[in-house]
């Protein structure tokens, strides 16, 4: 399938160690890919799903112990410690190199290993990257068929250049034993290492592993950005499209904003979004000096529970065909799926994450894991953008925060400039919410929603993130922070949210448009409160100047949380960032 002599001596160099009884080219053929699919259903490591209420639908089961990311056995290896940062683990990468060969040394004997060639992003695109992952799972190749695009085509696109980029990335199953769960970032050598693991977040290696933990490495280096952002078009009644990237932590409603239903009131009037992506933007100068994105991926990793009608139609919609779920409960009676949240009747007739026969109207524990995933193809999605497979990606208005904040955050408010909007995304944070999770109210931050996936230093990162604004000057994205999570005295939340979120978003894009002017406070620039529309909410009463009040006490609590956070980054901290911290601490002690 190939002739570039690089591939082959770095395959041939993996099959030796690995010693697998068979290779498998994939050539992304869908002939090959029902043919694994027949076998995977075959083995029972698939279940074929039924195909007239799901066609092209099938399930899978992990092991008990293999459901999540983990992220204490993910590794960046730098030549230096201080290059990985504090918030990183860090090993040398001689020493888990070594390790690893040990682990890796006959994992595939007996078994197949896949060759999987694929596109993070459009193939062509000046903007795309490719990357290679050799897999001894038929769901690894199944699931990167949804998430990315894979094949010759790939393999034709990176051409015979012994010296053509791309990322090498390995992964064996071996016995899935957690002890032994590695899950390794060597950003100087484009290689990523995956053993021990067969749950997607830590196997299908083009999603955080490369398009995150090396992307971000890579653009450091390129003069580009890789971002846990995501991409939606906002269109007005005129059909003027204009785009945001929007960073949020886990549990802020990142997909629901990405595939975000306008509210009736403004539905009515002509207003639609549409998705471009819902996890990832590639962040690229145009050659007009404005700033792209494209998303690298090309399905949707979604999590199941909490998902419905109600919630994300959108998304949803997405998983009705061609989909692949993970962990979730079996409804026997149809031979179909359901999850906690889908709706509120749970299927007598059972069969939970765990594979054990329930009654799902008494079983008081999980039917489906809390962390179940729907692996869909992006072109499912009712509202899938135009520009989806756009080369030259979108250009990019507003970058947008958010976290998780009852007091602190007022609903909306837009950075001084660049600089400042860095600090805005360095500081983003949000409250536990859950007492499983230890105490309620604890401030987490989350630097730009990356904590777990940037793929070298931090505060270098941050760095990186100024230089690009130098670059873009003032063709740079005005910065904005949300927070959908105000909470009144009672404890209520103060913001309907869902839908109604586009109101805000009107907001931001009329401030980049220069439409609407903003009052200047301590923290930035907050709207007027009669510049949020807020048509149709009349029986929420909403209390808008509420939302956006700033209680300094509150601040400056979260400004000492700063100090502290930015205390382990030593030196390498921009001053930048100091500065900017300072000047918040002045203005909130005015």
């Amino acid at each position: 399938m190939t002739e570039n002599k690089t591939v082959l001596a770095w395959l041939e160099e993996m099959k030796a160690m690995c010693q697998p009884d068979n290779v498998v080219w994939i050539d992304g053929s869908e002939e090959q890919l029902e043919a694994l699919r027949a076998e995977a259903v075959e083995t029972g490591e698939m279940i074929k799903l039924n195909q007239e209420k799901l066609p092209g639908c099938y399930y899978h089961r992990t092991a008990e112990n293999d459901v999540a990311r983990v992220e204490d056995r993910t590794f960046i290896c730098t030549p230096t410690e201080e290059e990985a940062g504090p918030i990183n683990n860090w090993m040398a990468p001689d020493e888990m190199y070594a390790k690893l060969k040990k682990l890796y040394t006959g994992s595939m004997k007996g078994r197949t290993m896949y060759v999987i060639p694929y596109s993070m992003g459009p193939i062509g695109s000046p903007f795309s990257k490719i990357g290679i992952e050799l897999s001894d799972s038929i769901y690894v190749v199944l699931n990167m068929a949804i998430m990315t695009r894979i094949g010759q085509k790939v393999l034709d696109q990176l051409g015979n250049d012994e010296n053509a980029e791309f990322i090498k990335c390995l992964h064996a199953k071996k016995d899935v034993n957690p002890d032994d769960r590695y899950i390794v970032q060597f950003p100087q050598d484009n290689t990523i290492w995956s053993i021990n693991s067969a749950y997607g977040g830590n196997v299908l290696l083009g999603k955080k592993c490369f398009a995150l933990r090396i992307a971000s490495y890579l653009g450091k280096n390129q003069g580009w950005m890789a971002e846990h952002m995501l991409i939606l078009g906002l269109e007005n009644p005129q059909g003027e499209v204009k785009y945001i990237c929007a960073a949020f932590p886990s549990a802020c409603g990142k997909t629901n904003l990405a595939m975000l239903i306008p509210p009736e009131y403004l539905k009515n009037k002509g207003y639609k979004v549409w998705t471009v992506g819902d996890d990832i933007s590639w962040l690229n100068i145009g050659p007009d000096g404005r700033l792209y994105a494209i998303n690298p991926e090309a399905g949707f990793f979604g999590v199941a529970p909490g998902t419905s009608v109600k919630t994300n139609f959108n998304a949803l919609e997405s998983t009705k065909k061609n989909t692949i779920f993970t962990n979730v409960a079996l409804n026997n009676a149809d031979n179909t799926v359901w999850w906690e949240g889908l709706d509120k009747n749970p299927p007598k007739n059972c069969t939970n994450w765990l594979g054990e026969k329930v009654d799902g109207t008494t079983y008081e524990g999980n039917l489906a894991h809390p962390n179940s995933r729907f692996t869909a193809p992006a072109i499912n999605c009712p509202c899938i953008s135009s520009e989806f497979e756009n080369p030259q990606g979108v250009p990019v208005e507003a970058i947008v925060f958010g976290g998780r904040r009852a007091k602190c955050a007022p609903l909306v408010y837009q950075s001084r400039d660049w600089q400042h909007g860095t600090f805005v995304g360095a500081t983003m944070a949000s409250e536990t919410t859950a007492a499983a999770a230890g105490a309620v109210g604890v401030v987490r931050r989350d630097p730009m929603a990356m904590k777990p996936f940037v793929g070298y230093n931090m505060a270098t990162y941050w760095g990186h993130w100024l230089e690009m604004g130098k670059k873009l000057g003032d063709k740079a994205p005005k910065i904005f922070h949300v927070n959908w999570f105000r909470k009144d005295d009672e404890g209520h939340f103060m913001w309907p949210g869902f839908g109604d979120n586009m109101r805000v978003l009107l907001w931001i894009l009329n401030r980049c448009a220069g439409k609407v002017d903003a009052v200047e406070s301590e923290i930035g620039y907050l709207p007027k409160p009669e510049d949020i529309d807020l048509t149709g909410l009349e029986d929420e009463n909403v209390d808008i100047k509420g939302l956006l009040t700033i209680d300094k006490q509150v601040w400056l609590e979260d400004v000492a949380n700063i100090e502290e956070y930015f205390a382990q980054f030593g030196d390498k901290l921009p001053k930048e960032m100091t500065d900017e911290l300072a000047k918040l601490k002045a203005n909130l002690s005015k």
